[in-house]
């Protein structure tokens, strides 16, 4: 049976994005847009995990996590546009067992959720979370790249961009599709960007960059995984 996942917000653009890149890894998504229509889903509805932002209409998100507290240890993890540390402190006192602050990254999101569903689980399988292609392991809870056995060095962003790829392998993602999954929808960058990452991830794991081995160009369309 798929992860049940529901994510509320009242910024339907930030559903409509966590949505699309949940479902695309098989989870089963279901949206709420205020906390009192959450909260009566949450009495109905056996969620494995709920994304839920702090400021919503009717009742905000720290109300619907100390209410859920009340019946329910699903795990939660809050949203919310503010860094002050105070909320932070609140969130997690009333029973959210993370905490992201806007913008953020959709791949770190996703490892979030997997990380904290694995771990209500009870599942600690670590083959699961590595990648290994050739001479190319990936590590996906650590982010750490070896190449040959030798570690890999890799900014944040070289590393959102190679999982991507590698978790999906043989399928040819658009420049624009990249943007809009790696650096997210509202990135003001170009499509420049991702030609500039692609270079310098086969510069680190690339046997001969010039020939590459694992990230193959598509052209005129944009980039893959060799399966």
């Amino acid at each position: 049976m798929a992860t049940q996942v529901l994510v509320v917000d009242d910024e339907k653009m930030i559903v409509k994005g966590i949505r699309y890149a949940l479902e695309h890894d098989g989870y089963e998504v279901e949206t709420a847009y205020d906390g009192e229509t959450a909260l009566d889903m949450i009495k109905n509805k056996a969620y494995d995990l709920i994304v839920l932002d702090v400021m919503l209409p009717k009742l905000d998100g720290i109300q619907v996590c100390q209410m859920v507290r009340e019946f329910s240890e699903v795990p939660i993890i809050m949203l919310t546009a503010k860094s002050e540390d105070m909320d932070k402190i609140l969130g997690l006192e009333y029973g959210a067992d993370d905490y992201m602050t806007k913008p953020f990254n959709i791949l770190e999101l996703k490892a979030r959720i997997k990380a904290i569903i694995r771990r209500s689980h009870g599942t600690h399988d670590k083959k699961e979370n590595v990648l290994e292609i050739g001479g190319l392991k990936i590590n996906l809870d650590s982010r750490q790249v070896f190449t040959d056995g030798k570690e890999v060095n890799l900014t944040a962003k070289e590393f959102d961009l190679l999982e991507l790829l590698a978790r999906n392998a043989g399928k040819v993602y658009s420049r624009e599709k990249l943007l809009d999954v790696v650096w997210g929808y509202d990135y003001p960058g170009d499509e420049r960007t991702v030609d500039v990452h692609v270079r310098r991830l086969r510069e680190k794991i690339e046997p001969r960059s010039s020939e590459p081995t694992y990230i193959q160009t598509k052209w005129g369309v944009g980039y893959f995984f060799k399966d």
